[in-house]
């Protein structure tokens, strides 16, 4: 560390504060009137609608909406990275100002002027980073692609610039993360790949789209620290994309609300978070799952742009909830789970015998009670969803047992578990690659009932069976028809649940169902899991990561950590009182807008 005397530190820090006032009053990105239209069976559709906003150098602009708002597609023209003109219409202006006072209008720009922008003054980091990453190139050969493109530099220099960034962005084990594929490493350290390519040229404006969707809480606590740290030591903009408004407290300056395509609020964060003003706003906030309180219903965006919204909403009292768990604990346990093993062979010789292996589930025990809803919370990696999968047979268990209504699961044959799977279900993660893209969802809702002889005796009644059933999860008749990609996420999400209960099965295991969507869809899903247990008695087995989603649902929690059982009990209790250090920390990285902290002025 290098050392200054006293007047060279004084004179050092001053000009250093300087630099950072002169940055933070500097506008760096300006977008007026941006409007974009989509060509779209025959005619051109308009997705954004004169959007008007700024971010200044050292300053982070939160950019908040739903899917299909247009917050996605601004920051695509902001890149240049919109379909040509026969796919897509363009109109206002994107102003990016040099650090030498220039303007120029990123608009104006033919595509190889704007790859001179694009990634040297201007970066992005995609929403996903599995297909955002090419799969076969090393994380290092990407990272090394970027310098070369935009520097005059060698391969060797490229390479050693490569490995310090991938420190910087605090990837472990950046030698061997070097060489690595992207399907080698974790989400959270693809992630880091990705910031470290968005930060190889040392941007002015970084655009960050969707970059924690889908982490573990903890991990996204780490990238928003980290972005924080990047933008506090190269001072650059970041415009931070995101549906929850949880997030945005934690890292933005200023907020921008789009709701179809337009602003409907622009405010510095502190004044949006504490006197939001526009319905969406409101919604958009109410829609996570309050941490304080057990509210009967969550409302949702809809309820407030109806002004369907009450002041006191009504919530469960410790009352209420100590009457229903008396119910449900006083009978026997629906599942029971004994000393539960799952391992996994990482190593084998050329004869076959095991060298090496990775035990995910490790002597895990619990009971699962008729009408509960028990939350599985970890990070990944901690073994929940393998435990789950486990639980309906999906993968076979290396010791222990699993008894389901009395019956042990795991010494059924093939033909004897497949007579249980309309009592045992399950409800995968991503909707998408979990229905069949090439039937309707009517039919594959219909598939099961068809298998299993049951919802009537022939096709017509069974259609009508489903048509009531898809009225039940919220889709309407029009939609029988429909096929997988013509629906949003959160209505694939509705078919899944519709075909996991379309057999009214006893136990349904719920794998991060509600993790990829949007809060106010979230919210939705989870109204309608609700609705749907107390109305057909289900019992629920809720994997997620994110403590607040499972603390509104679970009547138990058990969290789980390298493949162990850490902690499990009332779910209020452990949130009011965690007993582990591990869940401490998990609780703490939940996003909370009254943790605001940052200086709007």
């Amino acid at each position: 560390m290098a050392f200054y005397p006293k007047k060279k530190c004084t004179f050092v820090v001053a000009k250093t504060i300087f630099k950072l006032m002169q940055m933070s009053g500097n506008k760096v990105l300006e977008i007026e009137n941006l409007t974009v239209d989509f060509y779209h069976e025959g005619s051109f559709r308009t997705v954004v609608k004169g959007v008007s906003y700024s971010v200044e150098r050292g300053k982070t602009l939160g950019i908040v909406g739903e899917s299909g708002s247009g917050k996605s597609v601004s920051s695509m023209a902001v890149m240049g990275l919109l379909p040509g003109k026969a796919k897509c219409r363009v109109a206002g202006n994107i102003w990016y100002y040099t650090a030498a006072g220039e303007r120029v209008d990123l608009l104006s720009l033919t595509d190889s002027q704007m790859r001179n922008y694009r990634g040297r003054h201007i970066s992005m980091i995609f929403q996903e980073p599995m297909t955002s990453l090419n799969p076969v190139h090393t994380c290092g050969e990407q990272i090394i692609e970027v310098l070369q493109t935009h520097q005059n530099i060698s391969h060797g220099e490229a390479y050693a610039k490569a490995l310090k960034l991938m420190e910087e962005v605090m990837i472990p084990r950046p030698e061997k993360i070097m060489n690595s594929y992207p399907h080698q490493v974790s989400g959270g350290q693809k992630q880091r790949v990705m910031i470290a390519m968005a930060l190889a040229c040392n941007p002015d404006v970084l655009i960050a789209d969707e970059p924690t969707t889908a982490l573990d809480v903890t991990v996204q606590k780490t990238i928003l620290e980290l972005l924080a740290n990047l933008q506090q030591k190269y001072g650059m903009a970041i415009i931070f994309i995101t549906h929850d408004l949880g997030v945005i407290a934690n890292i933005a300056h200023d907020v921008a609300v789009l709701y179809k395509g337009e602003v409907v609020e622009h405010k510095p964060a502190k004044e949006l978070f504490y006197n939001p003003s526009h319905p969406y706003t409101k919604g958009l906030l109410a829609c996570r799952p309050p941490l304080d309180s057990r509210p009967v219903r969550l409302y949702t965006v809809a309820d407030y742009l109806g002004g369907n919204v009450a002041d006191n909403p009504p919530c469960e009292t410790a009352e209420q909830r100590s009457v229903r768990h008396s119910r449900i604990y006083s009978q026997p346990p629906i599942l029971s789970v004994n000393d539960l093993e799952v391992t996994y062979p990482l190593k084998k010789s050329i004869t076959g015998k095991v060298l090496q292996s990775l035990t995910a589930v490790d002597k895990v025990s619990f009971d699962v009670y008729r009408g509960e809803t028990l939350g599985l919370v970890g990070e990944s990696g901690c073994g929940k969803t393998t435990l789950g999968r486990a639980l309906m047979r999906l993968i076979d268990k290396s010791s222990g047992s699993i008894t389901f209504e009395g019956t042990r699961l795991d010494l059924l044959n093939a033909k004897q578990m497949r007579m249980l799977r309309p009592k045992v279900q399950i409800i995968f993660q991503d909707p998408y690659s979990s229905l069949n893209p090439r039937i309707t969802v009517g039919d594959a809702i219909m598939e099961p009932l068809r298998v299993w002889n049951k919802g009537g005796n022939n096709n017509h009644e069974r259609r009508e069976y489903v048509l009531n059933l898809m009225k039940e999860v919220g889709l309407d008749q029009e939609h029988y028809n429909r096929y997988p990609h013509e629906f949003s996420g959160g209505q694939r999400q509705r078919v899944c649940i519709a075909r996991a209960l379309a057999l009214k099965p006893s136990l349904v295991v719920c794998d991060e169902s509600v993790s990829a969507l949007d809060v106010s869809v979230q919210a939705q899903v989870l109204n309608l899991l609700n609705d749907l247990k107390n109305k057909w008695g289900f019992t629920y087995i809720f994997i997620s990561h994110d403590l607040s989603v499972v603390k509104f649902l679970a009547d138990r929690l058990m969290i789980m950590r390298q493949g162990k059982v850490v902690e499990m009990g009332d779910a209020d209790a452990i949130y009011a009182n965690p007993q582990q250090e591990y869940t401490r920390n998990l609780i703490e990285a939940i996003p909370k807008v009254g943790s605001y902290t940052l200086d709007a002025d």
